[in-house]
């Protein structure tokens, strides 16, 4: 198992490359670089500290609005308003949703909204931050300001579009508010120093904190569950995430409000939110059922048939085609595979699945693979099958692409 993460990491390092070097032909073109202006101007703030100096009191204000800001991302947009995973009164989450935008992440809604899309196409071309798809810096940080991938459809985050409170907090003419009355208090209260430090570099720390869950979390670290997409456990990223970095637990069961499984495995966000509970600020906080924390949940037929396309591709069908066609172009047998292409083509596949060809791997070859590249599953048997579906299929497309015969329809 060690072995295959090791491969897969390899696999998603030249992935990501690959798509880095050819970003400017995937939709990356259309980013608005005007926009990107406050952004990068917040991270040249920075550089002011020069000037203004710091001290011990700046540099806790830091961690204190990082600690506070993040929790409001991860308890509130995250864990709240992207999955409800947990009830709370009108008022707090209207305060959820306040404190969670003086971080300067766009609107609570569009937030939420854009999180939602994400899973719903989790690590696909439609993904709005996928790395494998679009190159680590675009999943990172240049979706947000893209034209296309950047907008988010409100139509997705209706039971929460009803409350007016948060619409108009996620107007854009409103949606920087919060972080403008954050820093004007801070400046108060802190002086010069206190706003570079306190204020400006924990938002740039915020930023990068939150981002790299939507990038590294989908390239480094182990995946203990099946989900089809390359969502990872990071504890690094769950420290400094305050629970998120338990990336793959969290795409497994996403209506958990506790995404750290295990009683090892850190979630700061979840024992904030359990404290509150027992005030009855929040409440009906769910928890993953003994059989997902187990791994012995069956996957949907969606996932299951996602990942049977992603065992399939593991294989070099070409190269298998090939080796086939040479092996068996002038018998008998290759001929009577023609003929029957005209006579059924659901027969024709039936018959290159079950005559013996050395060439082709068999169930019991798939299975091994996808024990190699998949943490287990009670699903396994039934993801090889279709996995094996795939294979003959493409396989018997490849042998017959150059004829004017008709080929089956994966």
């Amino acid at each position: 198992m060690q072995a295959a993460q090791q491969f897969n990491l390899e696999r998603n390092i030249i992935l990501v490359s690959l798509k880095s070097n050819t970003s400017r032909h995937t939709g990356e073109v259309d980013i608005v670089y005007p926009s990107t202006l406050p952004f990068v101007l917040i991270h040249l703030t920075c550089f002011a500290v020069i000037w203004t100096g710091f001290n011990t009191t700046d540099l806790i204000l830091c961690g204190v609005l990082y600690a506070i800001r993040m929790f409001a991302i991860t308890g509130g947009f995250h864990r709240y308003f992207s999955h409800r995973s947990f009830k709370t009164s009108r008022v707090f989450q209207f305060l959820l949703a306040f404190l969670g935008q003086t971080s300067a992440q766009q609107g609570v809604l569009w937030w939420a909204a854009k999180h939602r899309e994400h899973h719903k196409y989790s690590d696909t071309p439609q993904d709005v931050h996928s790395p494998l798809q679009h190159g680590f810096w675009f999943a990172h940080v240049g979706w947000i300001f893209s034209t296309t991938r950047g907008k988010a459809d409100y139509r997705i985050i209706k039971d929460f579009m009803k409350y007016p409170e948060l619409v108009w907090l996620n107007m854009d003419s409103l949606k920087h508010l919060p972080a403008v009355l954050l820093g004007v208090m801070v400046w108060l209260v802190a002086g010069w120093s206190g706003l570079i430090v306190g204020f400006f570099m924990s938002t740039v720390l915020l930023y990068h904190g939150t981002f790299a869950i939507n990038s590294l979390a989908h390239l480094i670290g182990k995946q203990a569950y099946v989900t089809a997409d390359d969502s990872r456990n990071n504890w690094f990223l769950a420290l400094i995430t305050l629970g998120e970095g338990w990336h793959n637990n969290h795409h497994f069961f996403q209506s958990s409000t506790r995404q750290g499984f295990h009683w090892w495995q850190i979630d700061f966000t979840y024992y904030v939110l359990k404290l509150l509970s027992f005030f009855r600020i929040v409440w009906d906080l769910r928890s993953p059922p003994i059989t997902v924390v187990r791994g012995e949940r069956g996957l949907s037929q969606n996932v299951i048939e996602r990942v049977a396309h992603q065992l399939a591709a593991s294989f070099p069908t070409e190269q298998i085609s090939e080796q086939i066609r040479e092996a068996w172009s002038h018998t008998p047998r290759f001929e009577e595979l023609r003929q029957r292409i005209h006579q059924a083509q659901s027969d024709a596949h039936a018959f290159l699945a079950e005559i013996h060809l050395p060439e082709l791997p068999t169930i019991a070859s798939v299975k091994c693979q996808a024990q190699e590249m998949f943490a287990h599953t009670p699903s396994l048997d039934l993801i090889v099958q279709r996995a094996h579906e795939i294979l003959v299929q493409a396989i018997f497309k490849h042998l017959f692409q150059e004829s004017r015969l008709p080929v089956l329809q994966t």
